[in-house]
């Protein structure tokens, strides 16, 4: 978390529950480091400022809920890269979210990435800019709920980030739950600014170009900032860096076998041991790296032996990180008709493109229902088979032609007005439309299943079961196909690979129109304290979300790739009241109320929230404070609108596995068999609502310094979640084998999920999204800021600290509460996170360390912590006169790699939804200001 310095410090306001049959409303907020206020000679008006969590100006910059702010010198003075680095040290943002790496975002949200504050969730965390919603990504999270996407703001155009902790809806409806994320862009014109910088990383790929301009005028009644941003970003591949560029990196030797290009097993998962005379026509692919290997999993330990042919080094086939493209607009304009009526527009259009590599193609049999078991019984060789092939780059004509690419364009528009009235112009008030929509072209490269089952395998010629192909047994009911096996073994030549390859193309897109009217003033009526603040909003929308399926992506089109439609909409109304409330002198209230209603699919569903805050102030350099409020998160689209659909899946067999080896539980249960997994959305959901409270304190003794304290406490009830295939086995089960109590609602709606044959195996899974009973979290947050002078300069020290003390989820009302804490829980949430930095300010120069700190986690194994990871940046700043600034910023200034764990067998060997493997890297900025 970035600490800001006091006079950049953003304060928050709460307010208090007064006024009989007035439903309250609102929720306030401070900033991480706080400032004392200056007071105004008696002849000015004290300097108001509106501040997130609250629509009432004030004076003071403090609240009864504390807000991180984090500056755009901030920004280049730590080095960061991007949106999602930055948030990175946010303490508070202690959620698991998927990274560039991710498989499941190579999947389900190629491109895309997340804030997740308190961990409860993506989801839960409102996302703004400039203080208006915008449309969430057109794809779900993981295939589950809707989300923000942050990688597609631009960086270079943020003016600061403000973060909010705790349940707000009661000022901002839905999703804000766990908190809120506004990114102020620039919008005051104080001369022109032209920008560029360069990066590059120390063991090569990822070079960067970034280039920013911003200016603006003043024109009579007219005035307008304006920007924009072109970034180029270059892919950095697996094979580019030592700790991931080959299967040998792997810690557990049993897991560094060779990638299998070329494998053939039979109907037990038996090799069909392939001989070097196989391997040798692929001898020349990944590179000339393809040879015979051995996996002992695959053998019998006596005549199978496990042969294939692989390469070590194909692993590194993915990229870290992902090639980007993109260019933004942004303004913000005003017409003054009058003294007290203004007309204003803020505009944001942007466009990207993205690549990204998850790993080349692959194909085996698969059959017209979908199922890519692969098995089949081969006449040629007169017994089952099944071939298993993962292409080359040499075969496909280049590693592009595997790329995943997200086309998108967002664009926001927000016409308005706004004034004054009234006595002293004491009223203001603004009516707005905003719109905000995110498309895409999101590409997939498949392969065409029918074209390469027919290139590899050639026609269909019945089943085994029939009279001229049953043999000793009475057949296992596979298709036949007369398929030579040197046809296996022959790379494909790239017009091969052209015939049978196939993209699917699907066009999301996702929008928000809302239309809002509000009316306040800082003088409602006088009390003896002082007067007392009241805003009043209504508003009115719709949101609406297409996932743009591609229509052959929804049946068995594609080799293991089969997906669902999703598309719907929702209309949205609300009305809201605030009271800022001076109770004494020096204790004052703030106090919020709102309700929303929406309507969907036939369903409608209304929610009221409340905000309560206290701010006490015995000295004017101590804040005593605190807040409560509630939250709500309508049912999302995605989760409502699903359709049914059916995709392939693995799900381990736990109650067979306990059966089997009830000493090994669960270490051994190994993937699981593929089964039919059918999903499909609920509309018969409810809100999920919350409650947070916050108490702390504030010490201000001088602008040289503040530290804050404050204890939180979040609650989240009736909590959607797609339900996990695998929890899902393991619950059905441990209740099948009396290791849970089968008549608790999860054993009984387990069991009725889980489909077996009268073989006793799994057949399908059904995983629909439902409101689940709760998730609570509570903690400290620790914020401070020091600065004084020194013989050769201005030194600076700040620091934030967040340690969470009990992180629970319970599944159903109930059932034991899971510590997401504990080393066991299939979580990984840190305990503790900080951040501190120090900087130095001494003639034209500046210097800036900062130190990044995430606790233990779990290993994969979920047996053992893996040791806490620390990350330093460091930058310097030389001003060469007025106009022109030059700054070098190293991140990773240590080279630190991610922490070893001996467990994390699967690629790239580390937790990278918390690790990065990029390695050291710097960025030179030069920055011309006129």
């Amino acid at each position: 978390m970035k600490k800001t310095r006091p006079y950049l410090t953003l304060g928050r306001l709460c307010k208090l529950t007064l006024l009989a049959g007035c439903s309250l409303y609102g929720l306030h907020g401070v900033a991480s480091a706080q400032d004392t206020t200056t007071a105004a000679p008696a002849d000015e008006e004290p300097q108001t400022v509106v501040v997130l969590g609250s629509r009432i100006p004030r004076t003071q910059k403090e609240g009864p809920a504390p807000v991180t702010v984090i500056t755009s010198d901030q920004i280049r003075a730590g080095g960061y890269a991007s949106v999602p680095d930055v948030l990175k040290t946010v303490t508070a943002n202690s959620g698991e979210t998927e990274s560039m790496q991710s498989g499941n975002a190579a999947d389900y949200s190629p491109g895309a990435q997340q804030v997740d504050l308190r961990g409860l969730g993506p989801n839960h965390t409102l996302v703004m800019v400039n203080g208006r919603r915008i449309s969430d990504f057109p794809m779900p999270y993981d295939g589950n709920g809707n989300f923000t996407d942050i990688s597609n703001i631009p960086l270079g155009m943020v003016d600061q980030i403000e973060i909010l902790s705790g349940s707000a809806s009661a000022i901002y409806g839905s999703d804000a739950l766990a908190g809120v994320v506004n990114f102020k862009l620039k919008e005051r014109y104080d001369g022109s600014t032209l920008d560029y910088r360069y990066g590059w990383t120390e063991q090569g790929g990822g070079q960067s170009h970034r280039l920013n301009y911003s200016s603006g005028f003043d024109a009579g009644k007219f005035h307008g900032v304006f920007g924009g941003e072109i970034l180029w970003t270059d892919p950095i591949y697996g094979y580019q860096r030592k700790r991931q560029d080959s299967t040998l990196d792997a810690p557990d030797p049993a897991y560094q076998t060779p990638v299998t290009n070329w494998q053939r097993v039979d109907y037990d998962v038996y090799a069909i041991d392939a001989t070097e005379a196989d391997c040798a026509p692929t001898a020349s692919t990944n590179g000339g790296t393809t040879h015979l290997a051995t996996d002992p999993y695959y053998g019998d330990g006596d005549t199978i032996l496990g042969n294939y042919c692989g390469s070590k080094s194909a692993i590194g086939y993915k990229t870290v990180q992902s090639q980007r493209h993109a260019g933004n607009l942004v303004g913000s304009f005003t017409y003054d008709v009058s003294d007290t009526l203004h007309l204003f527009a803020d505009v944001q259009f942007g466009l990207s493109r993205l690549e990204l590599l998850k790993r080349p193609t692959s194909w085996g049999y698969q059959d017209e229902t979908g199922n890519d078991v692969g098995d089949f019984y081969n006449s040629f060789t007169g017994g089952t088979d099944n071939w298993y092939r993962i292409f080359t780059p040499e075969e496909m004509g280049g590693l592009d032609k595997a790329k995943r690419q997200v086309n998108s364009t967002t664009y926001t528009f927000t016409p308005g007005v706004r004034g004054t009235f009234g006595a002293d112009d004491k009223w203001n008030y603004e009516v707005a439309l905003n719109y905000s929509a995110y498309t895409a072209e999101v590409i997939f490269p498949l392969i065409n299943v029918e074209k390469a089952n027919a290139l590899f395998l050639g026609p269909k010629l019945g089943m085994d079961t029939d009279p001229q192909f049953l043999g000793e047994d009475d057949g296992y009911g596979l298709p036949v196909f007369n398929a030579d096996p040197t046809r296996f073994y022959t790379p494909l030549t790239p017009e091969e690979y052209a015939s049978i390859a196939e993209n699917a193309v699907y066009h999301p897109k996702s929008s928000v129109t809302e239309l809002t009217a509000q009316i306040g003033t800082r003088d409602l009526f006088q009390m003896p304290a002082g007067p007392v603040g009241f805003n009043f909003l209504i508003e009115g929308g719709r949101q609406d979300y297409d996932q743009g399926t591609d229509p052959k992506a929804a049946s068995p089109h594609f080799f293991s790739w089969t997906d669902f439609i999703s598309k719907g909409h929702r209309n949205h109304y609300a009305t809201g009241v605030e009271f800022s409330i001076p109770l004494l002198s020096t204790l004052s209230s703030s106090a919020a109320a709102r309700y929303d209603h929406y309507d969907y699919a036939g369903h409608s569903v209304g929610q009221s929230t409340y905000n309560l805050g206290l701010e006490y102030r015995p000295l004017k350099t101590l804040l005593l404070r605190a807040a409560w409020g509630t939250g709500f998160r309508a049912p999302d689209l995605n989760y409502v609108y699903q359709g049914i659909g059916y995709e392939e899946g693995r799900a381990t067999d736990y109650y067979t596995c306990y059966n089997d080896t009830p000493e090994d539980y669960p270490g051994d249960c190994g993937r699981g068999s593929r089964i039919s997994v059918k999903t499909g959305g609920n509309r018969d959901l409810e809100p999920e609502t919350s409650e947070s409270f916050n108490t702390g304190f504030v010490w201000a003794p001088s602008r040289m310094f503040d530290v804050s304290v404050d204890y939180f406490k979040i609650k989240m009830e009736g909590v959607v979640e797609d339900l996990v295939i695998n929890n899902l086995t393991r619950t059905e089960g441990e209740c099948r084998n009396g290791l849970q109590d089968i008549n608790t609602p999860t054993c009984q709606d387990a069991i009725a999920r889980v489909t077996r044959d009268s073989g006793g195996d799994i057949t399908q899974v059904f995983v629909s999204p439902i409101n689940v009973a709760k998730e609570e979290t509570s903690g400290y947050d620790f914020a401070g800021h020091l600065r004084f002078d020194t013989p050769i300069g201005v030194l600076g020290l700040s620091g934030s600290y967040t340690h969470v003390i009990d992180h629970d989820y319970t599944r159903y009302v109930g059932d034991p509460a899971i510590n997401k804490l504990a080393v066991d829980s299939d979580y990984y949430i840190p305990r503790d996170k900080a951040s501190a930095s120090v900087n130095l300010k001494t003639g034209k120069w500046k210097f800036n360390i900062d130190g990044n700190y995430t606790s233990r986690l779990p290993n994969y194994d979920e047996d053992a912590w893996v040791k806490a990871y620390m990350l330093y940046n460091a930058s310097a700043q030389y001003d060469l006169n007025d106009k022109v600034t030059v700054s070098l910023a190293i991140d990773n200034l240590f080279d630190t790699n991610p922490p070893y764990d001996s467990t994390w067998t699967s690629y790239p060997y580390y937790n990278a939804n918390w690790y990065e493997g990029l390695g050291r890297s710097g960025f030179l900025q030069i920055t011309y200001k006129y």
